[in-house]
């Protein structure tokens, strides 16, 4: 019984000093081909919100021009 006891622990201290192994990119697992086109949106997207603030602060200017 304490060689189960002591192999328990000297397992637990190997796990607990063991690396954790490093994660693979997104793009090399199995769902790397649904990602591609999510990046792309997300450029599409920043694009799109530039755009959406530029035409806000033209209005804001054409409104204070016109009405003060």
């Amino acid at each position: 019984m304490r060689w189960m006891i002591a192999l328990i622990l000297i397992l637990l201290t190997v796990f607990y000093f063991l690396e954790d192994p490093e994660p693979k990119p997104i793009e090399e697992t199995f769902i790397g081909d649904q990602i591609k086109p999510l990046r792309k949106a997300e450029g599409f997207e920043a694009e799109y919100l530039k755009d959406v603030r530029e035409h806000q602060k033209k209005i804001e200017e054409q409104l204070e021009e016109s009405g003060g």
